[in-house]
């Protein structure tokens, strides 16, 4: 898959990184304590594990091995509530139970899809970050065999839960949060969360079936 499209996903990787420094990072994140970066870091191990073993091991496989990370990574609560808007508070508690399990299964076949071969790529994430209000700023580049490097910043926020991505910014300003919002609004616009979860629930399908998104 070529580099520019898997940089449109909420995604990036990185090959084995050394934790960031302490003095490397904003006055805010040390005084919340741990290493905004340690989750990306964590995920991309997984993530190179997946691209080396590739198409001949299981996509469900792959995906399973994926999720733990990709959770731990992302907080997919924010995100999908951002993302669908102030009807999401409505919703009824099984609905958005549904709702989160969809969109945890159609984000994680998402990296699973995309990231399954490995085509000389290097990852790096920036030594430093920076604050962007109560947020931290994580950089991190896919820097192709031949080419221009892509930048990904991933906005990380910490939670009762640590630090996790909130968003993920394409060369700094493309928001992934904005570009699925009005998709995901228009899915729930009557107030029902049933068919944003029938069209997950689809899309997940067809990426474990080999498409690509």
């Amino acid at each position: 898959m070529d580099l520019p499209r898997r940089a449109l996903l909420l995604s990036a990787l990185g090959l084995p990184l050394a934790a960031l420094p302490l003095a490397a990072l904003p006055l805010a994140a040390r005084a919340q304590g741990g290493d905004p970066a340690a989750p990306i870091a964590a995920l991309n191990t997984v993530l190179l594990a997946n691209m080396r073993a590739g198409r001949a091991v299981p996509f469900a496989s792959r995906a399973a091995a994926l999720r733990p990370a990709v959770e731990r990574a992302f907080d997919l609560p924010a995100i999908l509530a951002a993302s669908v808007g102030p009807r999401y508070a409505a919703f009824a508690e099984g609905a958005k139970a549904a709702l989160l399990e969809a969109f945890t299964a159609f984000t994680v076949a998402t990296w699973t899809a995309n990231f399954d071969s490995l085509n000389g790529e290097t990852f790096q994430i920036a030594p430093d970050t920076r604050a962007a209000g109560a947020d931290v700023v994580v950089t991190s580049r896919i820097v192709p065999r031949s080419g221009e490097p892509i930048r990904l910043d991933f906005v990380m926020r910490n939670a009762a839960g640590g630090w996790r991505a909130v968003d993920i910014l394409l060369n700094g300003t493309i928001s992934r949060v904005a570009v699925q919002r009005s998709d995901f609004r228009s899915l729930v616009a009557a107030g029902d969360p049933a068919p944003l979860i029938a069209s997950l629930t689809e899309r997940a399908g067809k990426l474990a079936a080999g498409a690509k998104s």
